[in-house]
């Protein structure tokens, strides 16, 4: 599944402006014009979907940073196409590029629940909450025609396991009735990212995602129903969306919002390449400004992976920025200012096992 475009353009409702080698790649392409002959650019690019022959669908996580231990991820790559995704680079895995193969080749677990019910069916199984669609969203548009997302849903919702969920989408309302019933017993905790409040910014910048004001609606009809949701400032881009960190807290707090965090952005591999690209197309008059703050608190550099730093940065502007929300969530009642909801454990029940015999009815 080769990258079908070279060079650089804007596509509507897509976020990255190329298609970036990889880094694991040993060659590279460029678009070059010799006076002779030029490539017709197309006008839009298609989407690809194929099957993702996982053989689990659970995935154990050791970073003491974000949260949780085990994730479950329904789909590589996403259609959302926000040009900041942290997860942009795991394509080049698949030897394909971070940027537009990322948002339009797109794969999911055709297997989810059968591989799901195998593993919480095994003997030394531990309960812990899940994460629900971390590495990209779960409920981006493809889940409403797959509905993978739901299948490992209802999976967890009979078996009494208790999961987080993080999303950008309003599809996540098809769902409610799996979500209130999972809250009855404390099982289940989801939040929103919001990014900005200004429609403009969203179209650039994640371009397939829902409206700002859908996803407040979205935290009013959650809380309305009892589920316990919450809203992830994130990522805050300075000279960009940062000035809005208190509003969509207030925002986001009037709708029902419960528990609030926020995290600094993120530009690993590729993905500082491609929002180094889009700063120059949408705007070139603060790009350079922008990067500076990002390296004031990346110690010099776009960016710094250690643990412990790399969601929030370092240095005076990182501080303000915690400053900043802390004193907000603080003066808004957050219950919670770290993002989480305690979730119950010891309801879980493994899968019943298929038996060739009729019950007897006793």
């Amino acid at each position: 599944m080769g990258r079908s475009f070279i060079g650089h353009q804007h596509f509507k409702g897509r976020g990255a402006l190329s298609n970036i080698a990889g880094r694991f790649e040993s060659q590279t392409r460029e678009q070059t014009d010799d006076g002779w002959y030029r490539d017709e650019v197309p006008e839009s690019i298609d989407e690809t979907v194929l099957p993702d022959r996982a053989k689990s669908v659970i995935t154990s996580n050791d970073s003491p940073d974000v949260g949780f231990d085990i994730s479950i991820n329904p789909y590589r790559g996403c259609s959302h196409a926000c040009v900041y995704c942290f997860a942009r680079p795991t394509h080049a895995y698949l030897g394909l590029s971070p940027g537009l193969d990322f948002e339009t080749k797109l794969f999911y677990k055709a297997d989810a629940v059968r591989l799901l019910e195998a593993e919480l069916s095994k003997p030394r199984y531990v309960c812990k909450p899940v994460a629900l669609g971390i590495n990209t969203d779960g409920y981006q548009p493809l889940e409403k025609r797959l509905e993978v997302t739901r299948g490992i849903l209802a999976v967890l919702t009979r078996c009494r396991h208790p999961v987080t969920i993080v999303t950008k989408s309003a599809l996540i309302l098809r769902d409610i009735d799996l979500l209130a019933d999972l809250a009855r017993d404390r099982l289940v905790s989801v939040m929103l990212s919001i990014t900005s409040l200004t429609n403009d910014i969203k179209r650039t910048l994640e371009p397939r995602t829902a409206a700002p004001q859908a996803r407040l609606r979205v935290v009013g009809e959650l809380a309305a129903a009892g589920v316990p949701v919450g809203v992830m400032v994130a990522p805050v881009i300075p000279a960009i969306t940062d000035h809005e960190m208190e509003d969509i807290l207030a925002a986001s707090r009037a709708a029902g919002a419960t528990c609030a965090s926020y995290t600094l952005l993120r530009l690993p591999h590729e993905v500082k390449i491609l929002f180094r690209e889009w700063l120059a197309a949408h705007y070139p008059d603060r790009a350079a400004h922008v990067m500076s703050l990002i390296n004031q608190t990346r110690g010099g550099k776009d960016y710094d992976s250690t643990f412990g730093v790399r969601m929030r940065g370092t240095g005076p502007y990182a501080e303000l920025l915690r400053t900043r929300f802390e004193l907000a969530a603080r003066k808004l009642g957050f219950e919670s200012a770290s993002g989480r909801h305690d979730l119950a454990t010891d309801l879980f029940r493994p899968p019943a096992p298929e038996s060739p015999q009729l019950s007897f009815g006793f």
